[in-house]
């Protein structure tokens, strides 16, 4: 069976000109359920846990906490079912 992956995405968090990676839930190996908390966004409004969209578990981290990022790029991926 050939593995499928997705990616995680910064989310659009509207007009804001920072967005931090504060902390990863999950460390690669995780099991991660659809709606687990994976990772928090933090803007200079307020913070954003992000959940996950599917099912799977995590195989890379592309962002570090403390990481400054912006909407649209990858985070880390997933490995899905």
């Amino acid at each position: 069976m050939e593995k499928r992956f997705f990616d995680l995405q910064t989310p659009d968090l509207g007009d804001t000109e920072k967005i931090e990676l504060v902390k990863w839930y999950k460390k690669i190996g995780d099991p991660i359920l659809e709606g687990d908390e994976v990772l928090e966004l933090v803007t200079d409004k307020a913070a954003f846990p992000m959940e996950s969209p599917k099912t799977g578990r995590l195989v890379e981290v592309l962002f570090s906490e403390g990481s400054v990022v912006k909407k649209g790029e990858v985070l880390g991926q997933m490995e899905i079912d």
